[in-house]
C-alpha cells in the first residue's frame, strides 16, 4: 500500500536528509496538476504541484514502467493526476529528489483550452480567470500568509 504524502512533506524529507525515514518509503502517492509534460520517445517527465509548496515535484516515467505511457504522455497542463511511484533522492541534479512513476491515473482531463501555463501571469489577467488564481504561486503564497496570520489572531 503506497504512502500518501504531499510535496511539501517529500522536499521536507529530502532536506533533512533522513535516510532511515526515506528507506521504509517503498512507494508513495501523490495527487495534484499537471503544470508541464515533457513527453520523449521512452521516457518523459511531469511537473507536478498539490498547491502545498512553491516547487513541483518530477514525475519520470517510462515505456517500459507504465502501460498507459501513450496516453500519459498526452495529458496536458491542468489536467489532475494521481501518481505512485519510487521516491528517489537525486542530489547531484538540479531537483533534490524525483518520483520514478510506476502508476499514474487520470483523476480530472483538461482541455486544450485551459488558460494558465507555466509562466507568470499579469494580476489583470488573473482577474478574469478568479476561479483558478488559487492554482497560482502568487496567490497560493498570499493564501498562505493570510492562513497563518489568521491563526495567530486566533
Amino acid at each position: 500500500m503506497p504512502t500518501e504524502m504531499s510535496i511539501r512533506e517529500l522536499y521536507q524529507l529530502a532536506k533533512d536528509g533522513t535516510t532511515l525515514e526515506l528507506d521504509q518509503l517503498d512507494f508513495i502517492q501523490l495527487q495534484g496538476w499537471v503544470r508541464t509534460n515533457r513527453a520523449g520517445k521512452n521516457v518523459s517527465f511531469i511537473a507536478l504541484n498539490d498547491g502545498t509548496f512553491f516547487k513541483n515535484a518530477q514525475i519520470v516515467y517510462s515505456s517500459d514502467t507504465l502501460s498507459n505511457y501513450a496516453e500519459v504522455a498526452k495529458y496536458l497542463t491542468g489536467t489532475a493526476v494521481s501518481v505512485v511511484g519510487k521516491f528517489v533522492l537525486t542530489p547531484e541534479a538540479s531537483q533534490p529528489f524525483e518520483i520514478q512513476a510506476t502508476e499514474i491515473n487520470l483523476e480530472g482531463e483538461c482541455d486544450s483550452t485551459y488558460p494558465l501555463q507555466k509562466k507568470r501571469h499579469t494580476f489583470e489577467y488573473l482577474r478574469e480567470i478568479g476561479h483558478l488564481r488559487p492554482r497560482t504561486n502568487t496567490f497560493s503564497a498570499v493564501f498562505r500568509v493570510r492562513s497563518v496570520l489568521a491563526m495567530a489572531i486566533h
